[in-house]
């Protein structure tokens, strides 16, 4: 799942002119990597707290993404704060790569649910692997 949200990252992300500009060359790939930990890491912890795991938050991000939902909230409080730290972009950089991870999500759940490989059962046990299966 890891990889599947990095190739989503570079290609969302690093394919906008917008907030591509603000992220140095020589960081990009680092950036790109944080980025698809936080989105990993925020899918993770949520994903336990959904009603139906997984599933359940896959077919949540369809209807409340662009709403502000509390996952992307989640997610864009400590990656703003860790972009800021680690990479030292300002808010113009991470302002627009929290404005772009409701679009992210979306591409992602859209593509969850149209790949047999990514199916609820298997994200699910994806997940439950780098969580020691607590899923």
């Amino acid at each position: 799942m890891f990889d599947q949200i990095l190739q989503l990252v570079k290609d969302h992300i690093g394919n906008d002119p917008q907030i591509a500009q603000h992220i140095p060359p020589e960081q990009a790939d680092a950036v790109h990597q944080e980025i698809a930990e936080h989105i990993t890491n925020g899918l993770q912890n949520q994903a336990p707290a959904q009603s139906g795991g997984i599933g359940g938050l896959l077919s949540q991000f369809t209807s409340s993404l662009e709403s502000g939902s509390p996952i992307t909230s989640a997610i864009a409080g400590g990656l703003v704060g860790s972009l800021g730290s680690k990479f030292g972009l300002g808010p113009a950089a991470t302002g627009a790569i929290a404005a772009a991870l409701p679009g992210l999500l979306q591409r992602f759940a859209h593509q969850a649910s149209n790949n047999n490989e990514q199916s609820p059962g298997n994200i699910t046990q994806s997940l439950g692997g780098k969580l020691g299966g607590f899923l």
